[in-house]
């Protein structure tokens, strides 16, 4: 693992001021984000390569605008044993690059659940940082991008999320969302607004995935997540 730097705290007078260029190591773990929505492939959906572009855009304005960069107490959750070794598996796959400049930032991240109650065998095996938006240290309105962690034999429960469109791309670990198939990193998923999901992981491994919400302000604001209920998810599925 390589040594992370972080910058020396200024004093409160600088503090309100420093803004994303003062923070090399923020602006690269962005800019690999960039590269993942320019690059990447749309697999030839049309709506994979729109949401692709909007994310992009949205970016492009944020880094150009060189926001205030606002300091959050680092919190780690019992996951976060696994980020470790789920950084030794993003730097060995497809998208390495991001992999590394997420470790520059380790020390720094602010892991939490999202949800008011968090069954206790999921407190144990999931969290997510939010890297940009309205509870980022970089402040974006309306495009929030993070990582969610997932501990192996994850099974993330039956969810959606209104009004906000989510991607994810596979940083780290196979998963699969809905009994589909499985993802291996580089991989993309799109879920539309409304649209109920379910992630598992593998056995062995952790799962790091990069993740992308686009929406209204007051939407990403409060997001208000929810798991489903067990009987919508029965009924989602089909069982």
């Amino acid at each position: 693992m390589a040594d992370i730097s972080v910058p020396e705290t200024p004093n409160a007078d600088a503090v309100a001021d420093m803004r994303l260029f003062d923070y090399p190591d923020w602006l690269y773990l962005l800019r690999e984000f960039d590269s993942l929505y320019r690059h990447g492939s749309a697999g030839g959906s049309r709506l994979i390569r729109a949401h692709r572009k909007r994310v992009r855009d949205m970016l492009s304005k944020t880094i150009d605008a060189n926001p205030q960069i606002t300091c959050r107490a680092p919190e780690a959750k019992p996951v976060t044993a696994h980020l470790a070794r789920a950084l030794d598996l993003g730097e060995r796959g497809a998208v390495g690059g991001m992999a590394r400049a997420l470790e520059r930032v380790t020390a720094s991240l602010t892991w939490e659940y999202g949800y008011a109650r968090v069954p206790k065998p999921l407190a144990k095996k999931y969290a997510y940082c939010e890297i940009l938006g309205p509870r980022g240290p970089v402040r974006s309105e309306r495009l929030v991008l993070g990582f969610v962690l997932f501990a192996p034999r994850t099974t993330y429960p039956q969810h959606s999320h209104q009004e906000i469109e989510e991607s994810y791309i596979s940083v780290a670990g196979a998963w699969s969302e809905n009994d589909v198939a499985v993802h291996a990193p580089g991989s993309l998923i799109l879920n539309r607004p409304g649209e109920e999901h379910r992630i598992t992981t593998a056995d062995l491994d952790p799962c790091l995935l990069a993740y992308a919400w686009i929406g209204p302000e007051t939407r990403l604001n409060a997001p208000e997540m929810k798991l489903s209920s067990n009987r919508k998810a029965r009924m989602t599925q089909g069982i």
